[in-house]
């Protein structure tokens, strides 16, 4: 009966006060929320891998390499298993900085049939190669060469080659190769 009484004398002073720890309820600042990190919002994926996401700017756009090269520049491979070979820059990718250079990296693909009529095939395609792995080529002096830039005293920005000083960019050749991208673009919509 003692043991009793003493157990109910140490409960009573344990009561449950509204200014105790028991008696209230957890501010909601007590509990970590769950909020999804958005320190970096990219809401644009532009067809890469889980692990080849880039970095977005503010305006969630990824953020775009600067270039050496140029649709329609000619390059040489410096490295790789294509090393060695010359070719026409077709396509560029600056969110990861690789380039499609025509008839080099040349990658089988499979298409399936769609329809009873049309027949499976198998394709030849160009994959991209990185800008790295090539340099510009000068067809006049057979040499590759780093790229320089120069502004002239009209104030014109153009590239050119550090081996040779042969001019890259000029309004007749970029004239012709817009040419030669609408002929391609009116021959495939027909």
């Amino acid at each position: 009966m003692a043991a009793m009484t003493a157990l109910q004398s140490s409960m009573a002073s344990f009561s449950l006060s509204p200014s105790s720890f028991f008696g209230q309820r957890f501010s909601p600042s007590l509990y970590p929320s769950p909020v999804k990190s958005t320190d970096n919002p990219c809401l644009i994926v532009m067809r890469l891998k889980r692990w080849e996401r880039k970095k977005c700017k503010p305006n969630s756009l990824p953020v775009l390499q600067k270039m050496h090269v140029k649709i329609g520049d000619t390059v040489k491979i410096i490295s790789g298993h294509e090393k060695g070979k010359i070719g026409e820059v077709t396509k560029i990718f600056k969110h990861n900085s690789t380039i499609i250079v025509k008839d080099i990296n040349l990658k089988t693909k499979h298409m399936k049939s769609r329809g009873e009529d049309e027949p499976g095939q198998i394709l030849k395609i160009e994959g991209p190669v990185h800008s790295s792995n090539v340099m510009l080529y000068s067809k006049d002096q057979n040499v590759a060469s780093r790229v320089g830039h120069k502004i002239f005293e009209d104030g014109r920005k153009v590239r050119y080659l550090l081996k040779t000083g042969e001019i890259i960019d000029s309004v007749e050749d970029w004239k012709r190769v817009i040419k030669e991208k609408e002929k391609t673009e009116v021959a495939a919509a027909s």
